[in-house]
This record gives structure tokens, C-alpha cells and sequence, in this order.
């Protein structure tokens, strides 16, 4: 990010904080004048110890009691009704942060929802969970103490000037010199820890989807025994993110010390010229006194706003990434004109599709296919030829960049994104199940789906005995991802939510991969029954497993070279049949 951007991208992420605080205005409003109340009774103490410490009549020899207890009493008095305010404003801070953090991740989240499958394909899953749990918690923090804490040193530092030039103009002047090389010194350190903070965060998120991946593949870590360079490499990037941290916490670290610094040099000087002031008659010394209590005043917040500096920065720094995420482009609206997709027959037709995820690099090259309405179309290939990528211009993840694809005639990209996905079913070759009942995930699909339906499926997907065996039975809960059952049975759970489906047409992407051979014949057999009268699209890699589809598209670099039935294809002797016969092979 470019240098001369950086007070433009500080403003504007203010600007977008200012937005959510203002949205609880009438609690944002009880805060500053909580604020304002607690700081002007705190600053009226000085005055009165001033007060009190001229009544005892130093150089007159007198004390006037009275007017001591009275100024005595008073800043007691003042000092416990600050005390109150500033503990109400304390919980009134962190009501109001919550309720900023709870609106910021809910549209964090609801971003999340709306952004394209290429997001997600281009940012590590760490990375986005970093900026939804750390990055936000970093700006609760800040909203809960450091906005309170500007408000009180804006207000300290304007009441305890005005005291004091009330007290003595002349003695104000020390402060000409001391206040521009505080800002200056601030300014600077400022705008050199700023891209430090962003680093920082940049380094943990990149920390974050590292640990993500090497939890979730444990299993294939150990079973190649890899444990000491996925160490190396998790060493590698925690150094990255320690250095990071460091190089941010340390130059962020010395502006506190150096303000001190220079407060310490302006009160020695507000001394020494007080003392001066007083010898000559022109002060008395309990408006040296009060001087000197008003001047700490003036320059704690400037000292209590460097310290909390490094904090400001790493909040601005995660708000932006935050606001990265809200303001990414959601996935394309519908077209004005476009329609929904109701009572679909599922007549597939692709014609001339070029594709690439990456414009300048095409995968599908003129692809031309059409699924019959009921027809089972099997897709095989080689790993990298594009079998996938059919699935994801089928649902619209993505969107060809030439040729056509339409369904009962209607161009996809004339019809509702809602609607033609709703039209499908899928079971993906990566399987997700959620924190749940079992009956939960096999009718995610189908709201108000009964008991009797989601046994239905579950039988026909073969996985009813096994759901009976458990102790819950349906409402047995899964854990997380379902990790207390085996890869094959989260995958016929899948299998069997997808059938639960009222859908016209289905994809299998490599639906069977996880269950062993007379599981998915089984399968195969159920299945069958069940896509009757619908549009199937298949993707496998176990060519005994089509053999029965009425079409056969064999993908290879992006075009479809060689389409039939399964005899059909074996007595061409082409790509098919070479793969077949491998796979038979190797069986045997």
C-alpha cells in the first residue's frame, strides 16, 4: 500500500467505525456526556486544592479552617460523583462495544455468505477466521477502552488549558515548546508503526490458515511421517509472525517512554518558572499548586494517548482487514430480466464453453454436451481435465467466458441463482456435516422434512442399521464436521440428505469415493431407482461403477474427445478404454 494512501485509508476506516457507533447514537450520546460530567468534576479538584492550600494563609501566617474543610469537602465530594460516572460510562462503553462488534460480525458473517466460491478458493480458510475472531475482538477491545479514553483526554486536555490560562497566560507559554515536539515525535512514530500493525495482522492470519491445514491433515502427516517438516515449516511461519509482532510492539513501544519524557521536562519547567512567578509576587502558591496539578492533567492524555497508540494502530489495522471483507464485490446479481427456474424437466445443454479460473489461461476449450431430461451423464477423465470445473459453471459458481449453457431452453444466466441451484442436488467428494442431530443433517435440505422421509432416504442410502446401532438412534448428535464417524458413513449421510432432495436434476461429484466396493453397488442400485425420471450429472473415477449411463463424456484438456455408452467406448480402443482397462487391471 502505497505511502501517500495511508492518511486516506486511516480516515476512511474512522469513518466506517464512526458509522456503526453512530448506530447506538443515543448511547454513544449518554457516554460523552457521562464523559464530559466525570472529567469537569475531576477537573475542578485542582482548583480547590488551590484554594484550600492559600486559605491556610502561608504568607499571611493565618488559617482559615472554614474555607480549608470547605474546599476539602468539596473536592471529596467531586471526586466520588467522577468516580461514579466514570464506572456507569465503563459499563456503558462496553454495552455499546458489544453491540458495534455484534453488528460488525454479523455483516462480516452475512458478507461471508454472499461472496463467490472464488473468494474462498483464493483465501486461506485461516485467514478469513482470523479477521471474523481476532481482528474484531482487537477492535472491541479498543472501542471498549481506547474511544473512551480520546473522549476523557480531549476533554481533560481543553479543561485543564483553559485553567490554566485562567491561572497564568505567561506561565502557558512553557508548553509553546514542549506540546509542538510531543505532536511532531508522535506523528512520526505514528505513521512508521501504522503498515508494522498491518503486517502483523497479515502474518496471522497467514499463521492461522497454516495451523488450520496441519490440524485438519493429521492423519495424512503422520502417515507419511512428515511431522518434523511440517514442524519446520509451522517454525518458519510462527518466526515470521513473532518477528512481525516484535518489530511492531517495538518501535510502537518507545513513543510511550519518549511523551513521558518530555511531560517530565515541561512540569520541571512549569516548576521552575512557577517558583520564579511566585518569588515575584504575581502567583500565589496555591495557584502554583493548582498550576502544576492541571499541567500533569494537560499532559497525561498526551502521554496516555501515546501509549495506547501501538493499540489504536492494531485496531485501525484490523478494522481495515475487516472492512476488506465487507467490501468485497458479493457474487453477481441476477440479471433484470432473469427468471425463476420453476417445475424444471432438466434438458442440459452446454454448447462452445471456453473457461478459465484464470482468464488468460483457458481449462475448457469449445465444449459442447447435451443431458437428455432423465439421462444419467457419467463425466471421467484424467485428474486436471476439467471434470470439476463442469459442475461449478452447472451451479454458476462460476460463469463461462464464452459459449452457452442452458436448461429446458432458458440460458443460466437468464435464471435466478436461487432457483437453478435449488434445482440440484449434491454430494460433493469432500463431505461437510455440521454440529448436529444426525436427523438435523440428512434434512438440512428440507425444512419440515419428517421422520419418516429422512428414514426413507437414510435406508436407501444404506445407512439406516448403522444409525440404529447408535445409542440416539437419528437423534444421536454428530460432533463437529462429524469427526465420531468414519469418512465413508459422513459421506452416505450425504448421499442421503441429497436424496431427500425434491430436485430435478443431481450431481455426484465422486459421491462414492469413501465406501468400499459392495457398499457402493449398493448404492449404485438405490441411486438408480431414485434418479429415475431426473438428470444426473456423475463424476468418477471407478469406471466399473457407470458402466449403465446413457452417456459417457470423456474430458480431457478442457474438451470432451471422446461420448457414448460404456460398450461403445470400449470398442473404440480410445482414452476410455485405456482407462478402463487400467483400473481392471490394477484390479486384479
Amino acid at each position: 500500500m502505497a505511502p501517500n494512501h495511508k492518511p486516506q485509508n486511516r480516515k476512511y476506516v474512522l469513518l466506517r467505525l464512526w458509522k456503526y457507533l453512530y448506530q447506538y447514537k443515543i448511547i454513544l450520546f449518554m457516554a460523552m456526556l457521562l464523559t464530559f460530567s466525570s472529567n469537569m468534576l475531576s477537573l475542578i479538584g485542582p482548583s480547590l486544592a488551590g484554594r484550600a492550600i492559600d486559605a491556610f494563609g502561608i504568607t499571611a501566617g493565618q488559617v482559615n479552617f472554614p474555607k480549608v474543610y470547605e474546599n476539602i469537602a468539596l473536592m471529596i465530594l467531586f471526586y466520588v460523583f467522577s468516580s461514579v460516572f466514570s464506572y456507569l460510562l465503563a459499563i456503558l462503553m462496553i454495552t455499546l462495544s458489544q453491540k458495534v462488534i455484534f453488528k460488525m460480525r454479523k455483516d462480516v458473517f452475512e458478507r461471508l455468505s454472499d461472496l463467490p466460491v472464488k473468494y474462498y478458493d483464493t483465501h486461506q480458510t485461516g485467514d478469513i477466521i482470523s479477521r471474523i475472531t481476532y481482528d474484531i475482538d482487537t477492535i472491541n477491545t479498543s472501542l471498549s477502552n481506547d474511544v473512551i479514553q480520546i473522549f476523557t483526554s480531549i476533554i481533560t486536555v481543553i479543561g485543564s488549558l483553559t485553567m490554566m490560562i485562567i491561572i497564568s497566560p505567561t506561565l502557558v507559554l512553557v508548553f509553546a515548546v514542549t506540546i509542538p515536539i510531543s505532536i511532531v515525535f508522535t506523528r512520526f512514530m505514528t505513521g512508521k508503526t501504522r503498515p508494522l500493525f498491518r503486517k502483523r495482522s497479515a502474518k496471522l492470519g497467514e499463521l492461522n490458515g497454516f495451523v488450520e491445514e496441519i490440524i485438519s491433515g493429521q492423519k495424512v502427516i503422520k502417515a507419511y511421517r512428515q511431522e518434523d517438516v511440517m514442524i519446520a515449516r509451522f517454525d518458519e511461519k510462527n518466526d515470521a509472525a513473532v518477528d512481525a509482532f516484535y518489530e511492531a510492539e517495538y518501535y510502537s513501544s518507545t513513543v510511550g517512554p519518549s511523551i513521558n519524557f518530555i511531560n517530565n521536562l515541561s512540569l520541571s519547567l512549569v516548576s521552575v518558572f512557577g517558583a520564579i512567578l511566585f518569588l515575584m509576587g504575581r502567583l500565589s502558591i496555591g495557584n502554583v499548586s493548582s498550576f502544576v496539578l492541571y499541567s500533569r492533567k494537560f499532559s497525561g492524555p498526551i502521554n496516555e494517548l501515546a501509549n495506547i497508540s501501538s493499540e489504536l494502530q492494531s485496531a485501525l489495522a484490523a478494522a481495515e482487514r475487516v472492512f476488506r471483507v465487507i467490501d468485497e464485490p458479493i457474487e453477481g446479481k441476477d440479471r433484470d430480466h432473469a427468471v425463476e427456474l420453476t417445475d424444471p424437466k432438466g434438458d442440459v445443454k452446454m454448447q462452445n464453453i471456453h473457461f478459465g479460473y484464470d482468464p488468460d489461461k483457458t481449462i475448457i476449450k469449445n465444449l459442447s454436451l447435451h443431458a437428455k431430461t432423465g439421462d444419467l451423464i457419467a463425466i471421467v477423465g484424467p485428474t486436471g481435465a476439467g471434470k470439476t470445473t463442469l459442475i461449478n459453471l452447472l451451479m454458476r459458481f462460476y460463469d463461462p467466458q464464452g459459449g452457452s449453457i442452458t436448461i429446458d431452453g432458458i440460458n443460466i444466466l437468464d435464471i435466478t441463482r436461487k432457483s437453478l441451484r435449488k434445482a440440484f442436488a449434491m454430494v460433493l467428494q469432500d463431505t461437510w456435516l455440521f454440529e448436529g442431530t444426525i436427523f438435523e443433517n440428512i434434512a438440512y435440505g428440507k425444512r419440515n422434512a419428517t421422520r419418516e422421509e429422512v428414514i426413507e432416504v437414510a435406508k436407501a442410502a444404506k445407512i439406516h442399521n448403522y444409525i440404529m446401532h447408535l445409542p440416539q438412534g437419528y437423534d444421536t448428535v454428530l460432533n463437529e464436521d462429524g469427526i465420531n464417524i468414519s469418512q465413508g458413513q459422513k459421506q452416505l449421510l450425504t448421499i442421503a440428505r441429497a436424496m431427500l432432495l425434491d430436485a430435478k436434476m443431481l450431481i455426484l461429484d465422486e459421491a462414492t469415493s469413501n465406501v468400499d466396493t459392495r457398499t457402493e453397488q449398493q448404492i449404485q442400485e438405490a441411486m438408480r431407482q431414485l434418479m429415475a425420471g431426473k438428470t444426473s450429472f456423475v463424476i468418477a473415477h471407478r469406471l466399473s461403477t457407470i458402466k449403465n449411463a446413457d452417456t459417457i463424456l470423456v474430458v480431457h484438456d478442457g474438451n470432451v474427445v471422446e461420448q457414448g455408452k460404456h460398450d461403445v467406448l470400449l470398442e473404440k480402443n480410445g482414452l476410455y478404454a485405456e482407462m478402463y482397462y487400467a483400473q481392471f487391471q490394477n484390479q486384479n
